[in-house]
């Protein structure tokens, strides 16, 4: 089966927030986020240099799984999805600064296409058939 469009769009998404994340933990000032991406995801007691790193190789991976129509790039895209949209709708409503209704609504809007196209995920392709 070939890739549905939204997928390939989504996974460049990713990708490009992977290298961002990547090239921001090279040039990480300390003071330049109220709130760190460690303390985001409630493990303060990483550095957020190595945060950063992790998440980026952690989205690498995901979206590998993902682009390529795996069964566990789908759960790992559906949970990562779920997760940050759950954390970005929390700090939407305790923070001032408002990046995160972005967030909660980009996240959504995966969630609801990810599970729109799941069929693409879940069929296997005959042998002859190319992907």
């Amino acid at each position: 089966m070939k890739r549905p469009l939204g997928v390939s769009i989504i996974g460049y998404f990713y990708i490009f927030g992977s290298i961002v994340l990547l090239f921001t933990a090279i040039f990480y000032q300390g003071d330049a986020d109220a709130i760190s991406i460690s303390e985001r995801f409630g493990v303060s007691i990483l550095p957020e240099r190595m945060m950063r790193i992790i998440l980026a190789f952690f989205s690498l991976l995901m979206v590998y799984g993902y682009m390529r129509l795996k069964k566990w790039g789908f759960w790992l895209l559906i949970s990562y999805s779920a997760l940050f949209g759950l954390i970005s709708s929390i700090l939407a409503t305790n923070q001032p600064q408002q990046p995160f209704i972005g967030n909660v609504v980009f996240s959504v809007v995966v969630l609801i296409y990810t599970i729109y196209v799941k069929k693409a995920f879940f069929t296997t392709a005959d042998k002859a058939q190319p992907i």
